[in-house]
């Protein structure tokens, strides 16, 4: 696996014949606008398939990098002194119209990205030019060659503004979600993540953008990488309540692939209430996801508290067909966070729905060690069972939900913190190797119940003994928590699975965490 993935380093954040019209703001950019376009060619999203699958029969070739002396000087700061220009928008102007603007390439993104439109089946690429940009008269990028290429594109707001969607690096790509804020990425594919091996990022080499004439844009891409290749449609709206984003990815392997990672997200977490001797930044906590939620093909609502381990960890959650998963921001109280400037209490919770069957697999949760908020040290992504040769095709279609909250909520309480200390009881001799465990839940199905009402405590360790585990509603509130202590010692980890029933019904999704006993010592 490689190292940690910097957000500096990855997420800074008619012309001619034919069916094509006059793109008005590129015409702005220069005298001559159609010398920014390439000729015309017939497109389809087949067709893009049938080059993925062809490419992928070849061996593969690094893309070209140039002037790659000159790119080294445009670090990121260096790169946000380069601005595109609001005159030469694509499509830009109209309230409802998917305005683009282009990324300029940098040290952190060196090889360039094919861009072209598409309009009624055809596509033109569209050409770079320093006449898009603006940037300070001294500035090391004018160095650069005048076709040298663009870094990656996003789609802005009405006015221009802000953007909704950036696209840029390998092939990570993410939104501002419902509160306007951006936060965890999702990306093309992850190959061999946390394997026995060095990671492999593949990177969308070329897009085709379109609009699909209700606000929305659809982008199609060819994925390269030294194992794969792959053809995407990603087709993107921007309802009210957040960002949805329907994904048909088609994947050809040139190599075996040890662990290939299908619809990953990938997110920060360093502390929160759960893990607070991490915390040694005064804001209360940082993170933009704090849990993984799982919903199995057997209907199972599964949540599970995010960590920032000792050394990289991997879960894998055995499942057949889910229903959907996510790195979700439960907490959005900015009482929790105090911070007026990255405002993580309104960071995107992306859920994940396959489309048709997925068949066996896992659900895989990579949490990698971190010291700092610029890290992201959070990976999650369905593994498929069956082993990965070269030659194969996939074909995987799944709806991404950049959201508030999950959607389908479950029936059941829902977990809503996790609190680790001390074991023992309060003015007695605390035992040693025992913490005490408090996990708050939340939902309709506890309404009415008491002390008395028989409410059940369901857990399970896989080494240590638990005891005093207790259920009961928490005064002035409508949570109730589960209390219980657990000893162990030793550095293993130890796995915890958790719920609350009554008269044998699960009342809550099922907690499960992985402790362990040196976190506290």
């Amino acid at each position: 696996m490689s190292n940690r993935l910097s957000r500096r380093d990855v997420l800074a954040g008619g012309i001619g014949a034919g069916a094509f019209c006059l793109l008005p703001q590129l015409a702005a950019a220069s005298e001559n606008p159609q010398a920014h376009f390439g000729p015309a060619e017939t497109f389809s999203f087949d067709a893009l398939k049938a080059r993925a699958e062809a490419l992928a029969a070849r061996p593969y070739a690094a893309p070209p990098v140039r002037a790659a002396d000159v790119l080294e000087t445009v670090d990121f700061d260096a790169h946000q002194q380069i601005r595109f220009r609001d005159d030469a928008t694509l499509w830009g102007g109209e309230d409802q119209e998917p305005g683009v603007q282009f990324f300029h390439l940098g040290r952190y993104f060196k090889a360039p990205v094919k861009m072209h439109v598409v309009e009624d089946g055809k596509t033109r690429e569209l050409l770079y030019s320093p006449d898009f940009f603006d940037m300070p008269d001294d500035h090391a990028a004018r160095a650069l060659p005048d076709d040298i290429g663009f870094a990656g594109f996003r789609v802005m707001a009405p006015g221009a503004k802000t953007d909704w969607l950036a696209v840029l690096g390998a092939s990570y790509f993410r939104t501002s979600g419902p509160f306007n804020q951006y936060g965890l990425s999702a990306r093309g594919v992850a190959v061999d993540t946390a394997a026995s091996g060095p990671e492999e990022f593949p990177r969308f080499s070329e897009f085709f953008l379109e609009r699909d004439g209700t606000g929305g844009l659809i982008v199609y891409a060819l994925l390269d990488g030294p194992s794969l290749t792959g053809a995407y449609r990603i087709v993107s709206h921007a309802p009210n309540k957040g960002i949805v984003q329907d994904v048909d990815a088609a994947l050809f392997t040139r190599e075996a692939i040890e662990k290939l990672g299908v619809a990953p997200l990938t997110s920060m977490f360093w502390y929160s209430e759960t893990n607070r001797e991490d915390a040694r930044d005064w804001r209360p906590e940082i993170h933009d996801s704090d849990g993984l939620a799982i919903w199995t093909g057997s209907g199972e609502r599964i949540w599970r508290p995010l960590d920032n381990p000792p050394r990289v960890v991997t879960n894998a959650f055995l499942d057949t067909n889910p229903r959907g998963f996510g790195l979700m921001q439960r907490d959005r109280d900015f009482e929790n966070y105090q911070d007026d400037g990255v405002f993580y209490d309104k960071r995107a919770s992306v859920w994940v729905e396959p489309i048709g069957s997925w068949g066996e697999g896992s659900v895989q949760l990579v949490e990698i060690p971190t010291d700092d908020e610029i890290h992201d040290n959070i990976v999650a992504f369905w593994v498929p069972r069956a082993p990965v040769e070269a030659g194969q095709a996939f074909d995987f279609a799944y709806r991404l939900h950049w959201v508030a909250d999950q959607p389908n909520p479950a029936p059941v309480a829902r977990v809503v913190s996790t609190r680790i200390g001390m074991g023992g009881i309060p003015g007695q001799p605390r035992p040693p190797g025992v913490r005490k465990f408090a996990v708050d839940f939340e939902g309709p199905t506890l309404a009415g119940l008491d002390r008395d009402s028989g409410v059940e405590v369901i857990i399970e360790a896989s080494r240590g003994a638990v005891s005093g585990a207790i259920a009961y509603p928490v005064v002035g509130t409508d949570r109730w928590r589960v209390i219980f202590d657990l000893e162990a010692t030793g550095h293993e980890p130890v796995d915890l699975r958790m719920y609350v029933r009554h008269d044998d019904t699960a009342l809550s999704e099922t907690w499960i965490y992985q402790y362990f006993p040196t976190a506290l010592a």
